[in-house]
């Protein structure tokens, strides 16, 4: 029987039901099962967090300057986002201003995070399921270093450079042992690469999984370390030594400059290895534009990256913000995260418990109390589920809505806002990369766009990187070497009673926390995280959320290998960590720790 939701989506829940458990390389569980007609099509899809995020209860009670310390521990993928939410949001509740030059490092910090994140988001989380490992023992080395070199100037591209790569690989496979690689439905006809492009691609997975590392390096000089880099409320925790030999946490001209070539590496692998990999790799799969669900829809950006400190107007983030509704990209709407009648979240489908499960809840007045129970409906028992019941509770994940409607956030999302902006950095890449692959703008929103989207934002971002290095340095020769504002440090400056929000643009999408205040404490903290607007299950009107939306009408080769599923799924680069947290299956106490 097929019923069709609100936001316009047809439901047919009458095929073979598959079930993907647990969807891998995302971080965090996810399970996923469709309904497959007589043609491999799928025709309904239920997304499951399966994991409950308690972070919200921890925090009661706690100092706020503490906050960001917590959050931070949400993801260890995305590190530094949830901080930088955090801070923001309590300087908001207490009206802290932070220096100019703080305003430059976060960004710088916030942007190494985007570059970072793309990076081992396509290679290590995503190109698997374009790229047939298997398939490049098959490849002629000569023939890949022609291929390679016809694409880009990047310099490791000779086939004796390829051919070794080749026989480390050969020595994978003859092992037994992939292992990085295990695990894969290699030789799978939906797989269309020839082996010299699959070849190019594993040598690229390896050459990013070792420069990775480097990037994060800016994370540590600013930060100290990373992942979980140190923040502060009120600026950042780093002080300016210029012309000093550093000290504890300190940054002089040698970090500076280190800085500066790192930035450098960054914008070379993403112009010469990630940007021309994406372009070929996607010429092999211009006729694979399924996902697209809520993308061209309904889509939200919060914007980031303010060019001015203190100053989060539009005109003053350089990534957009704002919302797209039933396509109509002549209209973006401004977004106001204060407004109790914008942002609510929804528990009907969900394992959780409000007063009224039928009226959604502004963050401010957030409840986060969870309550698991399996529906009639549902098949197996609690330690083995065998499918789920969607018509009663069946997710970790809450259901945001804004203004009732159902949001895809993330790159995608933003590009589509700037290019409907008619904003020259976003038109004009999207614009080109469409024209490269000859195809039409609809293209864009499916699952191929939302991994190009990627692409063109770690380029925007390593542009942006550079460009927020020198006006730091500006403003340090100008005199300035200012970095924290400490004047309400003390809590006996406070408000008794606040509240805030603070909110970035992580790689994965909109991130928002709220937060109140009272008698210099935390009465309550919410976060709604990128991954909880496109995870999120059924609302109280039936609407159903990016991930399931993006998973209907997709064809498949064989619904025994559902490489299409892991495709359109991995193109959100889901963290399930970000939207959910572990409690033990009794609820009891896991760990107790005590700091003496």
């Amino acid at each position: 029987m097929t019923t069709r939701t609100p936001n316009g989506f047809a439901l047919d829940n009458s095929g073979k039901r598959v079930v993907v458990d647990p969807v891998t390389r995302i971080e965090g569980h996810l399970r996923v099962e469709v309904n497959v007609d007589s043609s491999n099509v799928i025709r309904n899809a239920v997304s499951t967090g399966t994991m409950w995020r308690g972070i919200e209860t921890i925090l009661r009670g706690r100092d706020p300057r503490d906050a960001w310390a917590f959050t931070e521990r949400i993801c260890g993928v995305c590190t530094g986002t949830h901080a930088l939410a955090s801070v923001r949001a309590v300087e908001d509740a207490l009206a802290i201003k932070i220096p100019e030059n703080a305003n430059s490092i976060r960004n710088i910090m916030q942007l190494t995070l985007l570059a970072h994140d793309h990076i081992v988001h396509f290679y290590h989380l995503h190109a698997l399921d374009w790229v047939d490992v298997v398939s490049a023992l098959k490849a002629d080395p000569k023939e890949t270093s022609l291929l390679a070199q016809s694409i880009s100037p990047w310099p490791l591209s000779s086939p004796g450079y390829f051919k070794d790569i080749q026989a480390r690989l050969t020595k994978f496979v003859d092992s037994g042992q992939l292992g990085p690689f295990k695990n894969g439905y290699w030789g799978s006809s939906a797989y269309k690469l020839p082996p010299e492009a699959n070849l190019m691609a594993v040598t690229h997975y390896l050459e990013a999984l070792d420069f990775q590392k480097e990037i994060v390096k800016i994370h540590t000089i600013f930060g100290g370390k990373n992942p979980h880099p140190n923040w502060l409320v009120g600026g950042v925790p780093c002080p300016l030594n210029i012309d000093g030999v550093g000290g504890i946490g300190a940054i002089n001209i040698e970090s500076l400059n280190y800085v500066s070539t790192i930035i450098d590496q960054t914008n070379q692998f993403i112009e010469q290895v990630y940007l021309p990999d994406v372009m070929a790799i996607a010429s092999f799969y211009k006729d694979w534009l399924h996902g697209g669900g809520l993308a061209g829809k309904s889509m939200m950006s919060y914007g980031d990256v303010p060019e001015r400190a203190n100053d989060f107007s539009e005109k003053s983030l350089n990534l957009p913000r704002g919302a797209i509704i039933n396509g109509n990209l002549s209209e973006v709407h401004p977004i106001d995260l204060r407004n109790s009648s914008e942002i609510q979240e929804f528990v009907t489908h969900s394992w959780y418990a409000y007063p009224d499960e039928t009226r959604g809840l502004h963050p401010w007045d957030g409840v986060t109390e969870p309550h698991f129970a399996l529906g009639p409906k549902t098949k197996g028992v609690k330690t083995n589920i065998e499918s789920l019941d969607e018509s009663a509770k069946y997710s970790f994940i809450k259901a945001p809505r804004w203004k009732g409607h159902a949001m895809e956030v993330g790159p995608l999302a933003r590009w589509a806002i700037g290019y409907a902006q008619n904003k020259p950095e976003f038109k004009g890449p999207i614009e080109k990369t469409l024209r490269d692959l000859d195809l039409p703008p609809e293209a864009l929103f499916s699952t191929l766009g939302r991994t190009a989207a990627r692409a063109l934002e770690a380029q925007w971002a390593g542009q942006q990187l550079r460009r927020f290095y020198d006006k730091l340095i500006a403003t340090i020769k100008a005199g300035d070497s200012s970095t924290a504002n400490t004047e309400k440090w003390k809590p006996e400056s406070w408000p008794k009673d606040c509240k805030g929000v603070g909110f970035s643009e992580a790689p994965r999408g909109a991130l928002g926390h709220w937060i109140k205040i009272k008698d210099t404490r935390i009465a309550n903290y919410q976060c709604v995280v990128p991954t909880t607007w496109n995870g999120s299950p059924r609302d109280p009107k039936g609407n159903i959320g990016a991930f399931e939306a993006a998973l209907l009408g997709t064809p498949m080769v064989d619904a025994s290998q559902p490489l299409e599923i892991l495709r359109t799924l991995h193109s959100f680069d889901p963290c399930l960590a970000c939207s959910t947290h572990v409690m033990s299956e009794d609820g009891q106490e896991m760990a107790s720790v005590k700091v003496l």
